[in-house]
């Protein structure tokens, strides 16, 4: 049904479908998710890993994740519930431990007289071998000094990949060389995730609350964010979505670009409000992982963030306002909306967050293929809020709404996605150097398009989301006419 870019992919696919199998036939126990290894990986050779025996244990473990249970990884058969608030997990058996020296000396090095990097170890690692400086591994404490103190540069410093992708430094290597999420530092943004080549992280799910609440036949309300233009393949449309979503028993659809154009309005209401008491700048807040970034990185500067909430946010209490018995469903790329609805004051909007990788595992469960799906009409949110997926969407909605209402007050904003451009301008934001009063930040690079969670990539993808959002009736956030439905809507976080 679905074409996957590598074998990672494919298997997180499998296992998320056969639990949700589970689920639906209400079987999931210790003895399924036991057998669910054997039936993913029949053998009866091994394909990815050293043995089957190794595969299997990882499948047992991602399972055992993708129903709402914490990997142990040991040989315990033991089903313990995540009570936690963290939405990414390492799954021990699948770390590959990166057996990766940090710090190497280099051809470069010339043997000097002055081996500074000899004088400033703290645990004397380095010795000269044959005329050149060397570590012993085994007493590195990888601090670095070494590196920095040699005037030829010959000492290379390689980190791991979940390491060097992290913004937060959340990711930690143990006594026994796993990979370790220190929760108090990751913002769920899925760089490690993501980047893992391993497939070592992966997030927790809700696949077996929504199977379920369809099972039970609540009112099921699915808020679907624009990205999800193009995962389906290049041909399946948003109304195909929508109907996939109708058949596995979803009472709606809705657009999170409805949400996207309230919260321009309000955003940028905000911001002229802001700007008039002679605040320097705001910042948005539609991106959990860039809101949690600034609080635990910037803490100084989360007054700067806006007070509007998300679209899924908004969407998801229209939605209770219309319906208080409703089940919320929010569907999109990002792993960070999963830890934004554990927040004390947003937890009255949506119920659960999915992924695109999780709904496709869903539709495979149920046998429900989009591309065979008949179109039905989707929502009418506007040009400028199904551009919220993409980097600058957002300024250019607020652009598009300050133009329109003719407000006399200078919008000059900066654009960034991605941790290592988000670092550089909040650096310069702290310290009065930004030249600019409105920072639109993105955790993943590209926005959302980029997310971890997505089944195609961005380059796949881009071109269906700029066709869809041209494609909109409504070409300013003003002619949508949805917008009056969100009065009366809370729309402070």
């Amino acid at each position: 049904m679905f074409n996957f870019e590598h074998p990672l992919k494919m298997l997180k696919h499998q296992t998320l479908k056969e639990v949700a199998l589970l689920a639906k036939e209400d079987k999931l126990n210790k003895s399924e998710i036991r057998r669910l290894p054997y039936k993913i990986i029949p053998g009866p050779k091994a394909k990815y890993r050293c043995c089957i025996y190794h595969e299997r244990a990882i499948i047992k473990e991602r399972a055992k994740l993708a129903a709402g249970y914490v990997p142990s990884g040991d040989e315990s058969e033991s089903l313990e519930e995540i009570k936690s608030n963290q939405m990414l997990y390492v799954i021990p058996s699948a770390c590959d431990r990166c057996p990766i020296d940090k710090y190497r000396v280099t051809e470069v090095c010339r043997g000097c007289i002055k081996h500074k990097c000899m004088e400033v170890c703290p645990v004397n690692a380095i010795k000269l071998v044959n005329g050149q400086a060397y570590i012993e591994q085994d007493l590195c404490k990888e601090c670095g000094l070494c590196a920095k103190s040699c005037p030829y540069n010959a000492i290379s410093e390689v980190m791991r990949p979940c390491k060097r992708a992290c913004p937060t430094e959340a990711l930690d290597v143990g006594d026994d060389r796993r990979a370790i999420i220190k929760e108090e530092k990751c913002v769920n943004c899925g760089a490690c995730m993501d980047i893992c080549p391993f497939g070592a992280i992966s997030d927790r799910s809700y696949i077996t609350d929504i199977v379920r609440s369809l099972e039970d036949n609540k009112e099921v309300y699915a808020v679907v964010a624009p990205a999800i233009t193009g995962q389906f393949g290049p041909t399946v449309t948003v109304g195909q979505v929508k109907s996939a979503f109708l058949q596995l028993g979803f009472k709606d659809m809705i657009e999170a670009a409805c949400g996207a154009d309230a919260v321009t309005v309000h955003e940028a209401d905000e911001f002229v409000e802001r700007m008039e008491k002679g605040d320097s700048y705001m910042t948005n807040s539609c991106c959990p992982g860039f809101v949690s970034y600034i609080e635990k990185i910037f803490p100084d500067q989360k007054d700067r963030i806006s007070s509007t909430v998300s679209p899924m946010i908004a969407t998801g209490r229209l939605i209770k306002k219309i319906n208080p018995e409703a089940v919320v469903v929010f569907v999109g790329p990002c792993t960070a909306k999963k830890s934004e609805i554990t927040n004390p004051s947003l937890k009255d909007a949506v119920d659960y967050v999915m992924t695109f990788e999780e709904i496709a595992a869903l539709f495979d469960a149920y046998k429900v293929d989009p591309e065979n799906c008949d179109t039905v009409d989707s929502n009418d949110a506007s040009l400028f809020g199904r551009g919220f997926a993409q980097s600058g969407g957002l300024t250019a909605a607020v652009q598009n709404y300050i133009k329109d209402k003719n407000i006399a007050i200078e919008f000059k904003p900066i654009k960034v996605s991605g941790s290592t451009e988000l670092k550089k301008t909040m650096t310069m934001a702290k310290v009065g150097k930004l030249g600019c009063n409105f920072i639109e930040g993105m955790m993943c690079s590209g926005g959302c398009i980029g997310g971890p969670a997505t089944i195609v990539s961005m380059l796949k993808s881009k071109p269906q989301l700029i066709k869809f959002s041209n494609g909109s009736e409504n070409k300013n956030v003003l002619s949508n006419k949805k917008l009056t439905e969100f009065e009366g809507v809370n729309l402070e976080r």
